[in-house]
C-alpha cells in the first residue's frame, strides 16, 4: 500500500512537472533591459511606456503577452523592431518584456 502511494505520488509530481510554464528569466530581462530598452522606456520617449508606470502599461498588458511580444519584435508606432537591436533573439526580446511587465504592472 505505501509502495502505491509513493508511485501515485511520484508520477503525480512528475505530470505536474512537465505540465508548469517556466517562469520569467527576470535577471536575463534585466540586463537586456539596462542594454537596449531603458533609453526609451526609462523615461517615456515618444510616447514609450515608462517603466514602472502602471497606468501606462495597463492597457497594453490587458492585450496580452503575445500581443507585447508581437510589437516588441515587430516594432510598433516609434518603436523599432527589436528596440532598436537587430541581434536580439526571440527569446532575448520576451525576456525584456516579461521584465518590464513584471516590474510595471
Amino acid at each position: 500500500m505505501k509502495l502505491a502511494t509513493i508511485l501515485s505520488s511520484l508520477l503525480l509530481a512528475v505530470c505536474a512537472a512537465g505540465t508548469a510554464q517556466a517562469a520569467p528569466d527576470l535577471v536575463k530581462g534585466e540586463k537586456i533591459y539596462k542594454a537596449t530598452c531603458l533609453a526609451c522606456h526609462g523615461a517615456g520617449v515618444m510616447g514609450a511606456p515608462k517603466f514602472g508606470d502602471k497606468a501606462g502599461w495597463k492597457p497594453r498588458v490587458a492585450k496580452g503577452q503575445p500581443a507585447l511580444y508581437k510589437s516588441a519584435m515587430d516594432g510598433v508606432k516609434m518603436m523599432p523592431p527589436r528596440g532598436g537591436n537587430p541581434g536580439l533573439k526571440d527569446d532575448e526580446v520576451k525576456a525584456a518584456v516579461d521584465f518590464m511587465v513584471a516590474k510595471s504592472s
